[in-house]
């Protein structure tokens, strides 16, 4: 191990951790501390028992090894990241092409050839699994989730508006009147004006969805920052326990805002409490108004631990609150698939839109299917 200065140890290993989350690994604040802990008892004295110790408690399944080598082998071996680093995965053309493309529309350059691979490269990653993405082609489509504009769907109002056709507003007609000194003019008319609906986001942020919670949490930030500071959109993660993290995602930062939504996450891959989830959201923040007329899109592949009825429950209750319930499941649009799994059977009749998530481009699907609602 390189010589480290005492004072600066814990910056040193928290910057690696950071590293990791900025990787696309689930890295928590409790995790971090965990880490800590622990070298703090093994020591730094040798590297492997400093891999070790991090690969035990940064790591949450075999296909974070990957990853986790790579970014420990460049962070304690600036000047050998290649001795310990595993073959990357091949790009294909395409994909390199919109990798390599700068930050920002294309300006000045009249290449047919250039712009067609371009496009095509963005076509492409709008299509891929989300969840088979290298580091590489998550930071190109990093850049694509900037461009989603959601839109939150409407509904009317109790105040009128003006307007050129509806009734006839009586009010505005005679003070017309007045103001001409009580000589005839133009008849005004009014209509119901219309606000903006309540959209909730829950998010499952269980092991079987790790793949997906970043971009979900992507996604989601996209619903934030389009409803401003004070919009209408409130967004929770689901695993164990329920979490609020609406305030974090105000960021307008996307990598900031994910930052901070993951150390308000304490449950990132762990186990699946949909129904005992949803049930929370309703009892603290549902009944009291935030899930009455909204649309409530939850986030899930349908994995329970616990048994299909609470959840079955829970999801009828919810129902019966809100004014559409989307269901959007990473697996729904994949050859092949049927909603086999107990959890999307009992929670199927309660689900107005079940719709597919595994790709950027259902994401601008499901944008849609919410501003219609």
């Amino acid at each position: 191990m390189p010589p480290v200065p005492r004072w600066a140890a814990d910056e040193w290993l928290l910057g690696f951790a950071r590293a990791l989350r900025a990787a696309g690994l689930p890295v928590t604040a409790d995790r971090e501390r965990t880490f800590l802990v622990a070298l703090a008892e093994v020591g730094l004295g040798e590297r492997r028992h400093v891999y070790w110790t991090g690969r035990a408690t940064l790591t949450s399944s075999p296909a974070d090894v990957e990853r986790y080598d790579q970014v420990f082998t460049s962070w304690f071996s600036p000047e050998q990241p290649t001795q310990t680093r595993r073959p990357e995965r091949e790009v294909p053309p395409a994909t390199r092409a919109a990798l390599d493309e700068p930050d920002g529309e294309p300006g000045g350059n009249t290449d047919d050839e250039a712009v067609h691979a371009r496009a095509s490269g963005r076509e492409v990653l709008r299509h891929r699994d989300l969840g088979t993405l290298g580091v590489e082609e998550r930071q190109a489509l990093a850049r694509l989730f900037d461009r989603l504009r959601p839109r939150p769907p409407r509904r009317r109002a109790r105040r009128h508006v003006r307007s050129r056709i509806g009734e006839v507003d009586g009010p505005g007609t005679l003070r017309e009147q007045l103001r001409r000194m009580g000589e005839p003019g133009r008849i005004h008319h009014r209509t119901r004006g219309s606000r903006p609906r309540r959209v909730v986001l829950l998010i499952d942020v269980s092991g079987s969805m790790s793949a997906y919670a970043d971009s979900l949490l992507r996604l989601a930030h996209a619903f934030v920052r389009a409803a401003g500071p004070r919009g209408p959109v409130e967004v929770f993660t689901m695993g164990t326990r329920l979490t609020h993290v609406t305030r974090a995602l105000r960021a307008r930062d996307p990598d900031r805002a994910l930052i901070a939504a993951g150390e308000a996450v304490p449950d990132w891959s762990g186990g699946t409490r949909l129904g005992e989830s949803i049930g929370a959201f309703l009892d603290r923040w549902g009944r009291r108004g935030m899930a009455r007329g909204a649309v409530v899109v939850v986030f899930s592949d349908g994995w329970e631990r616990q048994g299909p009825e609470l959840l079955a429950e829970q999801m009828r209750r919810l129902a019966a609150l809100a004014h559409r319930v989307v269901w959007s499941n990473p697996h729904r649009g994949k050859s092949g698939y049927l909603p086999v799994q107990q959890g999307i059977v009992a929670a199927l009749p309660h689900v107005d839109d079940f719709v597919a998530g595994h790709s950027l481009a259902t994401f601008e699907e499901l944008i849609e299917v919410v501003a219609r609602a």
